[in-house]
């Protein structure tokens, strides 16, 4: 989310806004989260798959990494253990 034209003052662009509306329902927070997530997940060597834009696939050396979201949910496959660590690590 973005703070309204106008009301950003030079040098505290990050700050935020109290809302006077809740932010559920709306279609813009959801839309920009997943684009933030479709970021994170290309930067991080990930291919969203064709078919399915909540599929994203990763092939490292040895195996292939897999990550299914579902709303605010996800799930991550792969043969290795130390490859679905290192992904939950994109993530805090």
């Amino acid at each position: 989310m973005e703070q309204p034209e106008g009301f950003v003052v030079p040098g505290k662009e990050r700050k935020v806004c109290k809302l006077v509306k809740s932010l559920y329902g709306l279609k813009q927070p959801p839309k920009q989260w997943h684009a933030k997530f479709d970021q994170t997940m290309l930067a991080n060597g990930f291919k969203i798959n064709e078919c399915d834009k909540c599929v994203y696939i990763k092939n490292t050396p040895n195996h292939e990494v897999i990550v299914c979201l579902y709303v605010d949910d996800m799930l991550i496959m792969s043969r290795d253990i130390t490859d679905i660590n290192a992904t939950k690590g994109i993530f805090g």
